[in-house]
C-alpha cells in the first residue's frame, strides 16, 4: 500500500495540498520529509507525538525524514492554536531545550534514515535587510492576515514579532528543499496556513514547477468531545522524569473502548489484519481489554523500551494482587507517584503508634480495631499483631513503607531523616 494510502487508512491525513502529486512522487523515489518543533519546553508530549509518527512511517517506508528543531523560530514563537501573545524565553532556556528535544528524537527515531536539523543555523545568519528584501517582499500582506493563524488573534492583537513567524516557517521549508532535499512538510491542522505560506514562496523563487507539498494531521479528539492527550493531572511526557514510564503505560492502558482502535491506527506500528483482529475483540470481548493491553504495550515500547513495558506490567501485578514485597525502590516510587503519601522516621516503632503518628489511622481505637479485624498490610504482609514494629529499614532500600487498609487503599511512607 503507498505511504499516503496507509496514512489515509489510519484517519491521519487532514489536508494535503496535491494529493495526487504526492502519491506519485512517494511512488517514483525516495522523497525528504520533515516535520519541526519549537523548544518552548524541554520535552514532547503526546500531543507532539502524533506527527512525529506519521514521520517514522515515512522513514520505516523508505524516505528520508528529517527533524527540524526551532532554535530560531523557538526564541520568536509560533502563534499558532495561541490566543495571547508567547513570553519569550531566554536564549539560555532555549538552548537548553534545544538539547534535551534533540536527545528525545535520537531515541525515537535512532540515526538511520534520520537528519536532525537546527534552523538556528540558518536564521540566525539573516540580516534585517536581507531578510525583507529577499524574504519579506514575496508574502503580501493581506494574505498573511487572511491566514487562520493570523485572522483569530486580530482582535486581541498580534505583535509583529509573532506576524512574521511564517515567513521564518516558511523559510525553513525552502531551506530544507534547496539544500537536503525535501519535498513534503508535515504538521498539525493549526499547521496548515504556514506550511502553505512555504510552498508559495518556494514556487515564487524555483517556479511552479517545483515539487513542494504539505500534509497536516486531523486535531485529534476523544469520544466524548474533549482534547487528546489532557488529563486532570496534566500532560502526559515523553520525559519519564515527567511522566514514569508506570503511567505512561496505564495512560494507553485505560482508554476508552470507542478510542482504542482510532489510537492503534494513529500511535502503532500493528498491520491492517492485526488491528482489525483486536477491533473485533473490543466488539465481542471488552471485558478483557485486549486492544488497550497491546496499545499501552506498543506505545510504551516505542517511547520507553521494552525494558519499561516489563516493569509497568510488574508493578501493574503488584498492586492488583497486593504482592508489593516484589518491587524493588525505584517500581514504588514510580507505581505509587499518585498515591496519599506520608512521613515516616527510620526508627521502628509500634504499629500502632505507626498508623496514628502517619495519620494513616485517625485514632488509636481504630487503628487497633482495623490491625485486630486483619485490615492492616505493611509491605505486603498481612498484620494482625498489635505489638508488631514497623521497621521502616527492613525494605526497598530504607526509603518506603507501604501500608495498605482493606483491599485497595494503599499509602506510601517515605522514610525521611
Amino acid at each position: 500500500m503507498n505511504i499516503i494510502d496507509e496514512l489515509k487508512w489510519r484517519g491521519a491525513v487532514n489536508q494535503t495540498s496535491d494529493e495526487e502529486g504526492l502519491k506519485k512522487l512517494t511512488e517514483e523515489k525516495s522523497i525528504g520529509i520533515y516535520c519541526g518543533v519549537d523548544p518552548t519546553g524541554d520535552s514532547l508530549h503526546i500531543g507532539h507525538l502524533i506527527p512525529f509518527i506519521m514521520l517514522k512511517r515515512f522513514q520505516m517506508a523508505g524516505h528520508r525524514a528529517h527533524i527540524l528543531i526551532g532554535g530560531g523560530t523557538g526564541s520568536i514563537g509560533d502563534p499558532s492554536g495561541k490566543k495571547a501573545e508567547r513570553v519569550l524565553q531566554s536564549m539560555e532556556q532555549v538552548h537548553h531545550n534545544e538539547q534535551r528535544l534533540t536527545e528525545q528524537m535520537e531515541h525515537l527515531f535512532g540515526r538511520d534514515n534520520i537528519t536532525i536539523v537546527n534552523n538556528h543555523e540558518w536564521l540566525s545568519q539573516i540580516d534585517l535587510l536581507s531578510f525583507l528584501r529577499d524574504y519579506g517582499k514575496l508574502f503580501n500582506v493581506n494574505t498573511m492576515l487572511n491566514k487562520e493563524v493570523v485572522a483569530s488573534r486580530l482582535e486581541v492583537g498580534i505583535s509583529f514579532t509573532e506576524f512574521t513567524y511564517q515567513i521564518l516557517q516558511s523559510i525553513d521549508f525552502y531551506h530544507l528543499y534547496k539544500y537536503n532535499d525535501v519535498q513534503l512538510q508535515i504538521g498539525g491542522g493549526d499547521q496548515w496556513g504556514n506550511i502553505t505560506a512555504g510552498i508559495d514562496m518556494i514556487h515564487k523563487i524555483e517556479g511552479n514547477n517545483a515539487k513542494a507539498f504539505a500534509l497536516t494531521i486531523p486535531l485529534m479528539l476523544k469520544a466524548d468531545g474533549t482534547k487528546f492527550g489532557k488529563t486532570e493531572g496534566g500532560a502526559i511526557w515523553l520525559d519519564p522524569e515527567k511522566t514514569t514510564p508506570y503511567e505512561f503505560y496505564q495512560f494507553w492502558l485505560n482508554q476508552d473502548d470507542r478510542d482504542v482502535v482510532k489510537y492503534l491506527k494513529y500511535f502503532t506500528f500493528l498491520d491492517h489484519e492485526e488491528i482489525d483482529g483486536l477491533a473485533e475483540k473490543v466488539k465481542n470481548e471488552p471485558e478483557k481489554r485486549e486492544a488497550q493491553k497491546r496499545l499501552a504495550e506498543e506505545v510504551t515500547s516505542f517511547v520507553h523500551g521494552k525494558d519499561a513495558v516489563e516493569q509497568a506490567e510488574h508493578i501493574s501485578r503488584a498492586l492488583f494482587s497486593g504482592e508489593v514485597k516484589d518491587l524493588n525502590a525505584e517500581e514504588i516510587e514510580q507505581g505509587f507517584k499518585n498515591m496519599p503519601t506520608v512521613e515516616t522516621s527510620i526508627v521502628k516503632e509500634n504499629i500502632i503508634e505507626w498508623l496514628v503518628n502517619t495519620e494513616i489511622e485517625k485514632s488509636k481505637r481504630q487503628a487497633r480495631e482495623d490491625v485486630t479485624n486483619g485490615a492492616i498490610y505493611i509491605n505486603g504482609d498481612r498484620i494482625r499483631d498489635l505489638n508488631f514494629e514497623v521497621d521502616p529499614a527492613e525494605a526497598f532500600e530504607g526509603r518506603f513503607v507501604i501500608a495498605r487498609r482493606g483491599k485497595k487503599r494503599y499509602f506510601l511512607a517515605k522514610v525521611v531523616d
